[in-house]
């Protein structure tokens, strides 16, 4: 009985045809002596109707022994159904299917939790939906997940190769590069002690390309992480990856809202406004507290280190001496903040360095906290003109060095945030996207534990051209040629225009970040080199896909749309992986383990 139309295809024109369906049984239902099966496939369910008074006794009983998630196919006249018995929740709802045929395909067990109701199975817990992933995936909402995440992937095809670009797969085996994040390391048996790493992303081998002449590749690139796992992060992802010659950022900008455009539009029918806003990095932190700001909403950070330089109140005056800021925002109408979301506040401020969370409550007409009676006329004046203070608002604090300061607050507004949700007194639209370039980072940071400058982005981002000088004498005002995409808070991508010329990347290796010249040779010898034999300038960008799908489904967790995903702890729950393996696997590896003794 091979399948004449999908469950969602039969509308009233093909009433009075016979057709063959196949599919699972989505539900069962016995009615007044009629089984009533809905056949569901990938594209939807139709309704089907077994009569016993028109089949034979032996079909009949085939039919009513059969439970949700068996696998049939049916045959049957297509008819109207009676009067009053629609369904208008699905395209197939006029019409139903009068059974003279049926094959069981396959018999199902009891299921371990429902796939055919969206609210019983949205309770169901993570663990036992990885566990049983291939159940998960028949549930509506996650097929519209993988399909969607395909029409994307399809359209970004077709937008690089009209674009001119040219898909290239770079090796999954690559070498291991440390100075980035832990890596997967892979064992070879024929180079006796040594190991592959599965790469973080193709950054070397795409520039290696540009100095090859591809001038415009691009990649859904699969990468490896062995870092600790959050709602946005797995061990293994997909980024849309990018690079290209002769260019400067204004060309990457330009591409990459025409393929977000493209993108919105494919996906939601969405039309976004372009080009998208620019911020500099220093603005970012010192207007939202983070550089991958949320600007669907307000409560901005305002600076308030001039007004405080000379206050009595020594914990103000005293971190601007020490060459810090003071800083606030006004969470409106969080006056009633409980303890405990304000502990949570304080333990936030907490775990960048600060000894406590200074605020003001304002409640009848007061201003209630200790701090108050330090202030005078002029800096409560101050306080009220840049917060626009007003009955029932929260006013907090931060002082602190800048970066810390505008990280508290960072942390902070957007905790405040969701408590004002949750109340209902900050509305965001969920279909509402707020796209904006951050740019202009700092080239490098300083880790004080390692008394070493480390790169911002990675080593391979080239400085302003006119900072260049600056590399040895003062790195600290270095900027580097990066830029990162963010929509709603999320990072969506980041990239730079990259360092072409070899002298200006062994300075940066060797004697801005100090890796010793053999161990720079060793490890990037070869790109080094390539760079000697005309490397064009160029640069490039990589945004992480499975971000990118999440936002356009509405999930938080990126989970939601890998067909496959890992536990928070990278295990696959439905394989038992990672496992062990046999001996002869590790003898033919030359490789010996050692268990640590658990104390």
């Amino acid at each position: 009985m091979k399948r004449t139309h999908h469950c969602n295809e039969l509308r009233p024109s093909h009433i009075g045809q016979t057709v063959t369906l196949s599919g699972w049984v989505h539900s069962r239902r016995d009615l007044g002596g009629l089984i009533f099966l809905d056949i569901r496939d990938r594209e939807g369910r139709t309704q089907t109707v077994f009569d016993p008074s028109g089949l034979a006794k032996e079909l009949f009983d085939q039919a009513a022994a059969l439970r949700s998630e068996c696998v049939v196919s049916v045959t049957g006249k297509v008819r109207h159904r009676p009067a009053g018995t629609n369904n208008a929740k699905i395209p197939t709802g006029e019409i139903e299917i009068g059974v003279a045929a049926l094959e069981v395909l396959n018999m199902a067990e009891v299921l371990p939790f429902p796939v055919d109701d969206p609210e019983a199975a949205g309770k169901v817990h993570e663990e036992l939906r990885l566990k049983y992933r291939y159940l998960d995936l028949r549930r509506a909402e996650m097929l519209h997940h993988l399909r969607l995440r395909s029409k994307v992937a399809t359209a970004a095809r077709v937008f690089f190769d009209e674009q001119g670009f040219l898909e290239v797969e770079t090796p999954t085996l690559f070498k291991s590069t440390p100075e980035g994040a832990r890596e997967f390391l892979v064992p070879s048996r024929t180079g006796i002690g040594q190991f592959y790493a599965l790469p973080q992303s193709p950054q070397q081998f795409k520039q290696i390309l540009m100095v090859a002449g591809v001038e415009k590749y691009f990649q859904l690139a699969r990468c490896y992480r062995d870092e600790d796992l959050r709602a946005d992060r797995q061990p293994e992802f997909t980024q849309v990856d990018v690079e290209m010659s002769f260019i400067d950022r204004e060309d990457i900008y330009a591409l990459i809202e025409g393929l977000l455009k493209r993108v919105w539009k494919t996906a939601l029918g969405a039309d976004i406004p372009t080009p998208f806003p620019r911020i500099t990095f220093e603005e970012a932190l010192n207007r939202y507290g983070i550089d991958k700001p949320d600007t669907r909403f307000g409560m901005e950070l305002a600076d308030f280190t001039a007004e405080f330089k000379a206050s009595t109140f020594k914990v103000f005056s005293g971190a601007i001496a020490a060459g810090g800021v003071v800083k606030a925002i006004n969470a409106k109408g969080l006056a009633g903040a409980t303890q405990g979301q304000i502990e949570t506040m304080t333990e936030y401020a907490k775990g960048f360095g600060a000894k406590g969370l200074a605020f003001i409550k304002v409640e009848g007409g007061e201003w209630k906290s200790p701090i108050v009676k330090f202030f005078n006329d002029a800096e409560k004046q101050a306080l009220i003109s840049k917060l626009k203070i007003e009955e029932g608002d929260l006013i907090l604090f931060a002082a602190d060095q800048w970066l810390t300061a505008c990280e508290i607050l960072g942390k902070i507004r957007l905790y405040c945030a969701e408590v004002l949700k949750g109340q209902g007194k900050l509305v965001i639209p969920a279909d509402r996207f707020n796209f904006l370039w951050v740019i202009e980072f700092p080239l490098l940071g300083f880790d004080r534990e390692q008394n070493r400058w480390y790169s911002s982005h990675h080593p391979f981002t080239a400085p302003v051209t006119e900072d260049i000088p600056l590399l040895k004498t003062d790195p600290k005002k270095v900027r580097g040629q990066h830029y990162d995409i963010v929509v709603n808070g999320v990072e969506l991508g980041g990239g730079s225009i990259r360092i072409h010329q070899p002298a200006v990347q062994k300075t940066v290796f060797e004697d801005v970040l100090q890796i010793p010249p053999d161990m720079v040779a060793a490890r990037f010898g070869y790109l080094l080199e390539a760079f000697k034999y005309g490397a064009p300038p160029h640069g490039g960008i990589a945004l992480g896909f499975d971000r990118l799908i999440a936002i356009l489904c509405g999930t938080p967790s990126i989970r939601d749309v890998i067909a496959f995903p890992k536990t928070a702890k990278g295990t696959c729950l439905m394989t038992d992986s990672p496992d062990t393996v046999e001996p002869k696997q590790l003898r033919d590896l030359y490789l010996e383990l050692k268990t640590a003794k658990i104390a």
